[in-house]
């Protein structure tokens, strides 16, 4: 029987699959692809040789305030790898620049001090300001994005001379793909443009989707919000199964990121198949830390389960329910289709905090039944309707009995956020 390892939390679960019925493990190739260089080597590599932009020393010559925009706790970007080296490059070209680390949390919860020196270490955080946004602090209106929602972005880094930001790129549910522009929106944005960058509309639209960016609306409000922000250059990485860098760009915020975008699509897109149940991960910590973000996962599996099927989510979800708004949403309704129906007649200057995961998550709900394996309390999932399981094995049990008398067909997708269906 073919044997499959999910990621969960820190470690990993694995179950056999009985042949019959198993359509197969969703793989994307990335996980068989040999990086051209260590780690320390593709970084160093993308930010000597960037992407439609002079090198970030000549950038940062004469520059008196730089800023670097860091992903927060919810992602697994190697801060002190990509750090060291962007620092190194500024330095070379502003020696006495006043370096500021501005932690990109958009509306998440603020990053903890202990979070800070686990992603950064104490020599990193020794060498700049450290700053953790807030998107109800204070901010600066830089007018109007083009779909009309007011820009409302982080002081500190429009008062810079030169403002660069570090990410990583993966396939995202609405945005297409996360890294690039989305360090300034959400990332640095304030509250009320997040809202509207996420608005009912938007995440409806057809274009909004994993591995898309052409006609994507969402796409379309981030980058203009880079390119106001004067976002001058990026380096993100991809980021292979074990975590381990595998590919790393730099350069301008669109170009650098656009062939980024370019090596996740080929490396982690894999034919679309339809099963009765689907089994998916969050792809571990910290991406599974919460409910909220394993929507992420929850959305892929979408595209491969029937109407009327069972996806089985394995996410620790060790950080709770991730959203206040998020969980009393669910909590307070007992109609989802109804709940749906008001979400999709707000007006994008109405949405709500956490509007588009209730919305997404809405979708995959409507569409399938979700058992969902975690270390939470299990009135916790069933205040978002999802049947709780405290194993792979009961979840898989709990899948075949509502199949019924059938047998049913099987398809897992061990990385349901790194992997893009076609």
């Amino acid at each position: 029987m073919p044997k499959v390892m999910f990621p969960y939390g820190h470690g990993r679960m694995e179950y056999e699959f009985p042949e019959e019925g198993f359509l197969g493990s969703l793989v994307p190739p990335l996980h068989s692809y040999v990086s051209k260089g260590t780690p320390q080597e593709l970084v160093e590599r993308a930010v000597r040789i960037p992407v439609g932009c002079p090198p970030l020393h000549v950038l940062a010559q004469g520059k008196r305030r730089v800023v670097i925009l860091v992903s927060d706790h919810t992602r697994p970007v190697p801060s002190r790898l990509i750090l060291p080296v962007l620092l190194a490059e500024i330095r070379k070209g502003a020696p006495k620049a006043q370096i500021t680390i501005l932690v990109a949390t958009g509306c998440h919860r603020a990053t903890t001090e202990e979070e800070l020196r686990k992603k950064l270490g104490p020599e990193l955080a020794g060498q700049a300001r450290v700053l953790v946004h807030d998107c109800d602090g204070p901010v600066a209106d830089c007018g109007y994005l083009p779909s009309g929602g007011r820009l409302l972005l982080n002081k500190t880094a429009l008062e810079a001379d030169l403002l660069v930001a570090e990410g990583f790129i993966e396939p995202h549910f609405f945005a297409g793909f996360s890294g690039g522009r989305k360090s300034v929106l959400p990332g640095i944005a304030g509250r009320r443009t997040v809202l509207y960058n996420h608005n009912a509309g938007f995440i409806a639209h057809p274009c909004a989707r994993a591995g898309n960016l052409l006609g994507n609306p969402v796409h379309a409000d981030m980058l203009y919000a880079a390119r106001t922000a004067q976002l001058a250059f990026i380096c993100n990485v991809v980021l292979g199964p074990e975590r381990n860098v595998v590919y790393a760009t730099a350069g301008d915020c669109a170009l650098a990121h656009e062939a980024g975008c370019a090596f996740v699509r080929k490396w982690c897109s894999v034919p679309r198949v339809e099963a009765d149940i689907v089994v998916t991960s969050n792809g571990g910590y910290p991406l599974d830390q919460n409910v909220y973000q394993a929507v992420k996962g929850l959305s892929t599996a979408r595209a491969a389960v029937k109407k009327g099927g069972s996806i089985v989510m394995l996410a620790q979800a060790a950080d709770g329910h991730g959203g206040k708004s998020f969980f009393a949403d669910f909590v307070r309704t007992r109609d989802l289709a109804r709940m749906e129906e008001t979400i999709v007649r707000t007006r994008p200057e109405d949405t709500r905090p956490d509007q588009w995961q209730c919305q997404i998550l809405l979708r995959v709900l409507r569409h399938a039944r979700v058992i969902f394996v975690s270390a939470l309390p299990p009135e916790l999932v069933r205040a978002f309707h999802m049947v709780p399981a405290s194993s792979l094995e009961e979840a898989m049990i709990l899948a075949r009995r509502y199949a019924g008398s059938q047998l049913p067909t099987v398809a897992a997708i061990p990385d349901g956020v790194g992997t893009i269906l076609r």
